[in-house]
């Protein structure tokens, strides 16, 4: 997939793609796309030490802690110099299934993988993962198979221009972190 491109471009197109994590994942049925014009992007006030990967070339992990408890993944986007990246929310797991469990200590499939932290902590996904390309492992990112139906709806879970209608989901999936209005 080519990353070197508008984030709005990319994360509906990331819906029914598949990702795993040294083999373990499943099919993306919940992003947010996050631009670099965006007030809630962690790269809109400029570079940090934390935001660094935002920065790199599209095509590669950002991963942060979110409020100092759980990972969330996010894919780089745009060019060098463009904080640009989407969030992925929320995945139907379909392999690995008993190492998501064992990290998750969860049985019921729909909760390995439905929230930004809940899906880092079943791929074991860390800060070791932050800046590594998505074209090589530990990553393996499958381009989905056919055009799925959507859902749209506005970000959740932040405060500032949460209004903005950049949250996209695969219609009708159990998995999804919460249900679109």
């Amino acid at each position: 997939m080519n990353f070197e491109r508008s984030v709005h471009d990319v994360a509906p197109e990331l819906i029914g793609a598949e990702l795993y994590v040294d083999g373990v994942g499943g099919v993306i049925v919940e992003v947010e796309a996050y631009d670099h014009e965006d007030p809630a992007a962690h790269g809109f006030r400029g570079r940090t030490e934390r935001n660094a990967s935002m920065f790199l070339p599209g095509g590669v992990a950002y991963v942060y802690r979110s409020y100092g408890i759980h990972w969330c993944l996010n894919f780089v986007c745009e060019g060098e110099g463009v904080a640009s990246a989407v969030l992925i929310r929320a995945l139907e797991p379909t392999q690995g299934l008993e190492a998501m469990r064992a990290r998750r200590t969860v049985d019921e499939p729909r909760l390995l993988c439905s929230g930004p932290g809940r899906l880092c902590q079943a791929l074991g996904v860390t800060r070791e993962h932050d800046g590594l390309p998505l074209e090589r492992p530990p990553f393996e990112l499958r381009e989905r198979r056919e055009e799925p139906e959507l859902v749209v709806g506005p970000r959740i879970g932040i405060t500032r221009a949460a209004d903005r209608p950049w949250r996209y989901g695969l219609a009708g999936s159990r998995f999804l972190s919460r249900r679109f209005p």
